[in-house]
């Protein structure tokens, strides 16, 4: 076991690509957690805006693992956070899922398509050309607009599937205008999230995860022990190209611990 494993008080694990990979669980992941959690705190944190935290905490007991809602922190979690403390009452166009919409409506966010004075992009997995028109015409006439996450692709089983960050791309293209703020990892509001949350020294908390540019940066980013597993979007190739110094590096999360 690597020595700074010992010293490690909380981990946080990515899901998608490190937990699973659309509904098939990498083999070993259950036994793997069970384990992190007979020595540290478990938090599962994902980008992924397409559910809530109710919803992911569902699926992973369905999938076998023992999770509650309260160990769950998603992009759009944090979002309802950052919206609360810095935009309290604002009227809000949400590009967002069925999901995503109940969270933020369950939390109180005001929704407005007609007049919004702030457009959120979320991880839109029903997304039509109608609400992205829509969303772009107030990011185009002023309305400024913060994404749940950077992500660019979202892994499944099958490939990859375009992500928010695709549409960050595809909104300034068409608009001219980027995020005013970016919520998820390797930002800087899911720090504060995690901070808030855990109440930690950043040395006693482990981030593991499949992503560089998400997982490993924000890890990096923080003082955490960043753990990569290969099991979902990056390869060795790719942490060797990054030049990031990432410490642990598994074929997936079986090997933990």
């Amino acid at each position: 076991m690597h020595e700074r494993l010992k010293k490690i008080k909380c981990y946080l694990l990515d899901m998608d690509g490190t937990l699973y990979l659309d509904g098939s669980v990498i083999p070993g992941a259950r036994e793997a957690v069970a384990r992190m959690r007979r020595a540290a705190r478990v938090i599962f944190l994902t980008n992924n805006s397409s559910k809530g935290r109710r919803d992911y905490a569902e699926k992973l007991q369905k999938m076998g693992f023992d999770a509650k809602e309260e160990e769950v922190l998603t992009s759009g979690s944090v979002t309802v956070d950052y919206l609360k403390a810095l935009y309290p009452d604002k009227r809000i166009f949400l590009l967002g899922n069925g999901l995503l919409t109940r969270e933020f409506t369950d939390c109180g966010i005001r929704l407005d398509d007609q007049n919004p004075e702030l457009v959120v992009v979320g991880f839109d997995t029903e997304l039509t050309y109608d609400r992205l028109t829509k969303a772009c015409g107030h990011i185009r006439r002023g309305v400024p607009y913060i994404a749940t996450h950077p992500d660019i692709n979202c892994p499944t089983a099958s490939g990859f599937k375009p992500d928010v960050g695709s549409f960050i791309a595809l909104i300034k293209t068409s608009t001219g205008f980027a995020p005013a703020a970016v919520i998820g990892k390797p930002h800087m509001p899911m720090g504060d999230a995690i901070e808030r949350m855990t109440g930690l020294e950043h040395s006693q908390i482990a981030m593991v995860g499949d992503r560089l540019s998400t997982d490993m940066l924000f890890a990096l980013n923080n003082g955490y022990l960043p753990v990569l597993v290969l099991s979902g979007e990056a390869t060795r190739e790719d942490l060797e190209f990054s030049g990031y110094h990432v410490p642990v590096v598994l074929s997936s999360i079986a090997e933990i611990l």
